[in-house]
């Protein structure tokens, strides 16, 4: 048994135990008892948001820096990389969209009601969003001190200051390479922390689920039913946008690639983890006529800007969880969360879970109580099987796209349609399996 699937079955364990332990207090315990279980109880889950937002901040940092100077070899990518960059913009603003419109369609947050259970927090919180004017956007953009910025967790500061920090280490060149080797080096560091924290899921979800359930009765498995389904009716439409897009784009070829890409899918299915199949993926896309160096240019930046299963689930949890809350958000505010998801979702590679730290800070930036993200966690899991497919396939069309703009795209055994060169570094024929 993987080290994943263990940590998958303690979370669904406590989700269980929780379940049970709330509906036992909910059954027999008086309202004051209630009150003050679910008060005690809700630490558990608050020690796991307050390790994973401890993360935040460094996480951003170190990935988009490395994100970024990586991009500062566009100039020697050149053309490539415009035409990669002008697929992940797209891709990524069609797949935050498709989970605003879903949530704002079918209102899965609707479904249970979480804003009695903390009437004096949403008071506060009515006060702190009500004031969102322009002068207030542009103070939670653009950061006084990085270090008050990380301090108190503004993402979208982190962002900006790591923007510029990576485009100026790209600009320096070479010099700096060896900084940028230790952020790459610190970022892993980091997601290994994830890794360490994601521990620590099991008690937050029995936290959270003993306190609602105490609170609430079993209410909340409708909303699991409701939410999961709706989320899998927005993976199947964004299925079939990437599938259309690629039909158009590469043809008949379309079904080849899916073909190839079948064993990956699996993987990344049953890991939860795009970035496992990573190898596999190279090796295929490269036997399905992509350009090696295409490839190995596109894949791994398409692994840091280019998820499309996890930002429409970013969208989706987000205003989700807002409106378990109760929480308005008009269509401007929709719209500033979107371009927040779309920058902050860069660099969370294909660590399972990881988009749970970015809803999390998301969420923390719009008032949005944080507790909820410990309460959709139970069925994250299920989630992200499909987020991390969709993932796969997403990155497998930038890729197959992206070489097929180029010219680059050979068939199965080699044959370039548009310039043959000769004989080939790699052997492309299908059949050497």
């Amino acid at each position: 048994m993987g080290k994943g699937n263990r940590l998958t079955i303690y979370i669904l364990g406590a989700m269980v135990l929780g379940i049970v332990v709330g509906y036992a207090i909910h059954v027999s315990a008086s309202d004051e008892f209630i009150k003050s279980f679910s008060k005690n109880i809700k630490l558990l889950s608050n020690i796991f948001i307050r390790l994973v937002q401890m993360i935040i901040a460094p996480l951003v940092f170190t990935t988009l820096v490395v994100g970024i100077s990586k991009l500062g070899d566009l100039k020697a990518v050149g053309r490539v990389g415009g035409k990669a960059l002008l697929w992940f913009i797209t891709a990524s603003l069609a797949s935050l969209l498709l989970g605003m419109l879903l949530v704002n369609i079918f209102k899965p947050g609707t479904y249970i009601d979480l804003s009695q259970a903390d009437t004096e927090g949403v008071k506060d919180l009515m006060t702190k969003t009500s004031s969102f004017s322009l002068q207030n956007f542009v103070e939670h953009i653009i950061p006084k001190s990085l270090f008050e910025a990380m301090a108190t967790n503004e993402i979208l500061q982190i962002v900006v200051f790591s923007i510029f920090f990576g485009v100026a280490a790209a600009a320096i060149g070479d010099y700096t390479k060896p900084l940028v080797k230790a952020l790459d080096v610190a970022s892993h560091i980091i997601l290994k922390m994830v890794n360490y924290v994601m521990n620590f899921a099991p008690v937050g979800v029995f936290g959270a689920l003993a306190a609602v359930v105490a609170a609430k009765g079993l209410g909340i498995f409708q909303f699991y039913l409701i939410y999961f389904l709706y989320f899998l009716l927005g993976i199947a439409i964004l299925w079939f946008i990437l599938i259309g897009v690629g039909y158009l784009i590469l043809g008949a070829r379309m079904k080849v690639l899916l073909k190839r890409i079948w064993g990956p899918l699996l993987i990344a299915f049953s890991t939860t983890s795009s970035e496992a199949v990573f190898p596999k993926l190279t090796e295929e896309l490269e036997r399905f006529g992509c350009k090696d160096r295409i490839v190995a240019f596109v894949l791994p930046l398409g692994y840091s800007f280019n998820l499309d299963g996890s930002m429409m689930y970013m969208t989706f949890a987000s205003l989700a969880i807002a409106q378990a809350y109760g929480i308005h958000l008009d269509l401007g505010t929709q719209l500033v969360m979107l371009l927040v998801l779309m920058l902050t979702s860069k660099g969370i590679a294909g660590v399972p879970r990881a988009s749970l730290v970015v809803v999390l800070a998301t969420c923390a930036m719009f008032n949005i109580p944080p507790e909820g993200v410990a309460l959709i966690l139970p069925i994250d899991h299920f989630c992200d099987m499909f987020r991390s497919m969709t993932n796969v396939v997403g990155n497998a069309l930038a890729t197959s796209v992206v070489s097929k703009w180029e010219g680059e795209l050979a068939d199965e055994h080699g044959h370039h349609h548009t310039h043959h060169h000769g004989n080939h570094p790699h052997d492309h024929h299908a059949h050497g399996h």
